[in-house]
């Protein structure tokens, strides 16, 4: 019997957290897990917080999570990391991109952007990766890659690494994207 797993990708609006979900669903789906996929874009046209949340299993009847409930969050940068802590559940594990994004009211002086956020994650949480994908995406040619580099990781984190990841990357990207998102992938699973 497969156990039930509940993962949530935080975001920024753009940073492709919506792509990243639809990736592990349908790999999910393909290996035949029961799979419910939710996505919350707010303000997403103007950099605002995206999240989907995404559970699997042998049965699973809703697709939202409740705060404490998560097994694994992914966030695409690591403010939206410290917002998004309460979800996580005790042993849960984290995934986080060393990337800042500075919403609107930090650019214009209103708020801070909070400070050592890295440090913060690392004392509140014990199964942590803390991942550079945004300079892993950018070398491997696109820094939009980041997404996938950060799918890498949490495929990693998940054990799920005997689905045959691209073929569901092939199926999903543009064409033209392909080889870049399947070594993005790979050097996503490497850290």
């Amino acid at each position: 019997m497969r156990e039930n797993k509940s993962v949530l990708f935080v975001g920024v609006g753009g940073q492709g957290t919506i792509l990243a979900s639809k990736i592990l669903t349908e790999g999910l789906l393909k290996s035949g897990y029961d799979v419910k996929m939710s996505e919350v874009h707010g303000m997403a046209q103007r950099g605002g917080s995206v999240t989907t949340q995404v559970r699997f299993g042998e049965k699973v009847y809703s697709p939202l999570i409740e705060k404490g409930k998560v097994d694994v969050i992914v966030s695409f940068e690591k403010g939206e990391a410290a917002r998004y802590l309460p979800y996580l559940k005790k042993d849960g594990h984290i995934v986080v991109n060393d990337y800042e994004i500075h919403p609107v009211p930090v650019l214009i002086g209103k708020e801070k952007y909070p400070e050592n956020v890295n440090e913060r994650l690392t004392e509140a949480v014990d199964n942590i990766v803390i991942i550079n994908a945004a300079e892993i995406a950018h070398n491997l040619g696109n820094i939009k890659a980041q997404n996938v580099v950060l799918l890498g990781a949490l495929i990693k984190v998940l054990k799920l690494e005997d689905i045959n990841w691209d073929e569901v990357i092939s199926d999903i990207v543009p064409s033209k994207a392909i080889d870049l998102n399947k070594k993005a992938f790979k050097a996503g699973m490497d850290v």
